[in-house]
């Protein structure tokens, strides 16, 4: 029966209303942009597969970083395409390489700006898989060791924050211990705790140019079809000294980032990975979708469902939009 007094729409009634009584909110300060910086000068180059990302010199990628600060973006993500690969990526660990030179030169023109490094190898194996390969298979605890030292060489050159996005078992107690042994024990470990073998990490491969060469990655990312298999990887990420546990991909994965959110008092950082974003800019320019407020719902979704950190390439227009 309806009762007259109780109307739920009376606190719809206007935008002032509905601020006042909003539940989630979303800031500027959620966000980490990606960064992808190559060899060269002056290089600045649009990703074909992604509208609106570049690829850039790291004299480009500082001027970035510059502008993301003054939006009030906390962060970057550095990604690197190397000028050479080999078999076990050592490329990734050279300090002469467009990441650590990246990380070194924002750090010294934006010391506010927070970096995160991506540790990984496979945009620095000429294989495409993520760790050394014995055979066909990825050798796990060797590829413990090359892990080590990109981290350490990111960690001097200046980041902030280590993002470990292999997928190897022990990784992060590996990388803890390095950066410790190191005194780098203030610089934090944001684990890729819950990454899944994802169709939806295409563009980033073309991106990157980390497509690998046989096979895919399934042997080390995880089934899609799995949540009790997420909550065991967070666990055990965080017993081996992870400070912030990320999901990825976000969109397909809220439930995921629920049940992490449920388990866990430490941050939790989601990725809006290169698929989604370039789907809704695909549609944009079709006009078959409203784009501002197709990213605004869609981050606010994210941070409703337990995420604390949105890593996302719609990160400059979202500041721009809520500024």
């Amino acid at each position: 029966m309806f009762d007259k007094k109780i109307r739920p729409r009376r606190l719809r009634i206007s935008e002032n209303m509905r601020s006042l009584v909003r539940e989630t909110n979303l800031s500027v300060k959620d966000f980490v942009y990606p960064i992808f910086v190559v060899p060269g000068e002056n290089v600045r180059e649009e990703i074909s597969s992604m509208p609106n990302c570049f690829h850039l010199s790291v004299d480009n990628a500082v001027e970035l970083a510059k502008k993301i600060s003054d939006l009030g973006i906390p962060a970057v993500e550095i990604f690197g395409l190397p000028e050479y690969k080999d078999e076990i990526g050592s490329s990734a660990w050279d300090m002469k390489s467009p990441v650590q030179r990246a990380i070194s030169e924002i750090k010294k023109s934006v010391p506010e700006l927070l970096i995160v490094g991506d540790v990984c190898l496979c945009q620095y194996t000429s294989h495409g898989h993520c760790g050394k390969l014995c055979g066909n298979y990825v050798d796990n605890d060797e590829t413990l060791k090359l892990l080590q030292k990109v981290a350490l060489s990111q960690a001097e050159a200046g980041a902030d924050i280590i993002a470990p996005s292999d997928m190897m078992d022990g990784r992060i107690f590996a990388i803890r211990n390095i950066l410790d042994e190191n005194n780098f024990s203030n610089v934090v470990i944001m684990s890729y705790a819950v990454k899944y073998a994802s169709a939806f990490y295409g563009p980033f491969r073309d991106a990157a140019d980390s497509a690998p060469q046989f096979g895919d990655r399934k042997q080390y990312q995880m089934d899609f079809a799995n949540v009790r298999e997420a909550m065991k990887e967070v666990e055990l990420d965080l017993s081996e000294g992870a400070d912030i546990i990320m999901v990825k991909p976000a969109m397909a994965y809220l439930d995921v980032v629920s049940k992490v959110r449920e388990k866990i008092n430490n941050p939790v950082a989601v990725y809006n990975v290169s698929g989604e974003y370039a789907m809704v800019k695909a549609a944009a320019k079709n006009n078959w979708i409203d784009e501002k407020r197709i990213v605004l719902e869609s981050l606010t979704a994210m941070k409703r469902a337990g995420a604390d950190i949105i890593i996302t390439y719609h990160a400059v227009d979202a500041a721009n939009w809520l500024n």
